[in-house]
């Protein structure tokens, strides 16, 4: 039976952000997950001071690993720079599980272990679908890839450990080489996630071996490997592929709203990408309860024009930080004046 209520494909914080906000709009959103439980999404351990109130709006009180500063390091130089305010290190799987419960108690459906692979296949379950599938796309609705050197994305999680408490604390790391860069950060149980993105062409250069990669990786830049410690030839890497860091939408048709990475994918260099999914989860659905389905393209071409700010200035950040010299000025610039680095940090920033 074909529903007048949305269909939300994916329950990560775009399509849960939508779910609860269309549930306390009088909407029915039904949510469609893949994976059967919840899990640690590859990246997005970071809350803004911005997205910790995006969480609070949504009835969800974050409780994660306080971080006040940022630290960024090239080669065996660093400096830091404090934050606009106070953040969060927060994993995915405890910040998923929180909303996917708020998503519930509004009254939200939730189908688990459903497949969605083409757009076409909800044509008759729905007329309304918001597209929340994160960096993984929809035939139907794929987004353009057509980088050369394309980037692509490790994750490792390493255990807590005193060791790791003192040199990261209360930090959001970043840490820049040829051709990508590493962000680090503690979460809720003092674990780290590190992040990674670089460029294909890098793993390639060391024979496609995550492993290999991170280890060469941590001897040429000291304060890295450090951090790296406790790797062990054991230790689970996650990876995806081709991730078109910058690319945002600018129109859609009626009837689907692209929310998360499907409506824009900031470098994971600003920590943003949770804030972007929050907002556009949230504002997509109250354009839905204020105008239907056929307020999607507006919608779109709006949130398009808001989130392509700081999704263009993430990305020259990044672009910047892949030669030595840009590496260099960014380093100079936030030594010679520590209030570049809340002001890049509020630059990036989506309006919660």
């Amino acid at each position: 039976m074909r529903r007048s209520d949305p269909i939300i494909i994916g329950a990560g914080p775009a399509g849960c952000a939508a779910a609860i906000t269309l549930a306390k709009g009088g909407a029915r959103p039904l949510i469609l997950e893949r994976s059967t439980e919840t899990g640690d999404a590859l990246c997005g351990g970071f809350l803004s001071w911005r997205t910790i109130k995006s969480l609070e709006r949504l009835g969800v009180s974050p409780n994660g690993h306080p971080v006040d500063h940022l630290t960024v390091f090239w080669g065996d130089r660093s400096t830091s720079a404090p934050l606009p305010e106070r953040a969060l290190g927060l994993s995915r799987r405890a910040m998923d599980t929180a909303l996917l419960s708020a998503a519930v108690q509004a009254g939200a459906g939730l189908e688990r272990g459903v497949m969605v692979r083409h757009l076409d296949d909800l044509a008759d379950r729905t007329d309304t679908v918001f597209l929340a599938t994160g960096k993984y796309d929809l035939k139907g609705a794929e987004r353009p890839r057509t980088a050369r050197d394309p980037a692509m994305g490790l994750r490792v999680r390493l255990p807590a450990s005193a060791a790791l408490t003192q040199l990261v604390g209360a930090a959001i790391e970043l840490h820049m080489f040829d051709r990508g860069y590493a962000g680090i950060e503690l979460q809720e149980d003092g674990s780290a996630n590190i992040c990674l993105a670089l460029r294909k062409s890098l793993l390639t250069e060391h024979g496609r071996d995550p492993r290999g990669l991170l280890q060469s990786l941590g001897r040429s830049h000291p304060a890295f490997g450090a951090r790296l410690d406790s790797l062990t030839d054991t230790t689970p890497i996650d990876a995806i592929a081709a991730v078109p860091y910058g690319w945002h939408a600018r129109q859609t048709v009626p009837g689907l709203f692209r929310i998360g990475d499907q409506a824009g994918v900031i470098p994971s260099l600003a920590g943003e990408g949770n804030g972007i999914a929050l907002a556009s989860g949230r504002s997509a659905a109250e354009a839905f309860l204020a105008g239907g389905r056929e307020e999607a393209p507006h919608w779109q071409a709006r949130f398009g024009r808001q989130s392509g700010r700081p999704i263009g200035r993430a990305t020259a950040i990044w672009h910047t930080s892949e030669f030595a010299m840009g590496r260099g000025l960014i380093l100079l610039a936030l030594s010679l004046f520590p209030k570049l680095g809340p002001a890049m940090a509020s630059a990036t920033r989506i309006e919660a």
